[in-house]
């Protein structure tokens, strides 16, 4: 993972693999990086991307760098970046936030991007008004579309949702209405499992047979159900969803560790590998260890 070239959002998902490793050395290093690529416009991690929120993704890090230093950098990084969200960022009427600085489009990538972040930092109300937004525009018969201009049912964008939800959850468990949702995540991990091929793995769009095999979407789902499980939100049959959902994954893991078939850098519209396959690989197989052997603090 870390041998990969990564942009704003793998750099914050890899980061959050340390932290579930309880790799603090790993955490701090990361976070540091992505403050000194931060733009001035307070999104982190940047590196010239015309993305608008997937800095963000960095952000629990930064938080957490902060808990464990006690760095002043990294609480004015995280607030430059919160700041951002909440007012420099073009955004809807209704307040859903668009994807990218040069288009008015809506993803399901945003809400990983964006809310648990949010969350950690107390945003709530902000979180919450793009859970609902971006669920009113791209969830449809329980999964999502990618974004307001590919209808395609993309697998990883119900990936994204989920696991955003599952992360949520776990980093802030006094969410305000968390049942509700808890509801929303498992009613979209539902319909996505409807889905899945006699390989255990996905189609890269899920109700097109026709697009390539895709393992990074698997990752996130059992990342999902391992975490939900453990956490009591999700009954604890999907254990061995979670389970057999990584075990399927893992067949596509070569000899130096790499996923393989997933949808992969830098386009993400065919085979190959990315960081954040990797980081989901990590992600879903602590999320799966007895919760009294695993170190869990965000912020520290």
């Amino acid at each position: 993972m870390l041998a990969m070239q990564r942009q704003s959002w793998e750099q914050g998902v890899a980061a959050q693999a340390a932290l579930d490793l309880g790799r603090d050395d790993l955490v701090v290093l990361l976070a540091e990086a992505a403050v000194a690529r931060q733009a001035p416009d307070g999104r982190l991690g940047d590196v010239g991307e015309n993305g608008a929120v997937n800095g963000a993704a960095c952000g629990e890090a930064v938080l957490a760098a902060f808990g464990r230093t006690g760095k002043a950098v990294f609480a004015e990084a995280a607030r430059k970046q919160l700041a951002w969200l909440e007012s420099g960022a073009e955004r809807a009427e209704d307040g859903t936030l668009f994807h990218l600085t040069d288009s008015r489009e809506i993803w399901a990538d945003t809400v990983y991007m964006v809310v648990p972040f949010l969350a950690v930092s107390g945003r709530v109300e902000l979180a919450w008004q793009q859970i609902e937004g971006h669920r009113r525009r791209l969830c449809h018969d329980g999964v999502y579309s990618a974004s307001t201009v590919r209808s395609a049912r993309w697998g990883a964008a119900s990936g994204w949702v989920v696991a955003a939800i599952a992360r949520t959850l776990r980093i802030t468990p006094d969410f305000p209405d968390r049942h509700r949702l808890a509801v929303h995540a498992r009613e979209v991990l539902d319909a996505a499992l409807a889905f899945r091929r006699p390989d255990g793995l996905f189609n890269d769009v899920l109700d097109d047979p026709a697009t390539f095999r895709e393992a990074n979407a698997a990752q996130m789902f059992a990342y999902a159900a391992l975490t939900g499980a453990a956490d009591g939100w999700l009954p604890s049959v999907y254990v061995e969803t979670g389970r057999d959902l990584l075990a399927a994954a893992a067949r596509c893991v070569d000899g130096s560790g790499v996923v393989r078939d997933v949808a992969g850098s830098p386009g993400f519209d065919r085979p190959g590998t990315s960081t954040e396959a990797q980081a989901f690989a990590i992600l879903a197989a602590v999320a799966q260890t007895p919760r009294d052997l695993r170190r869990f603090d965000p912020v520290g």
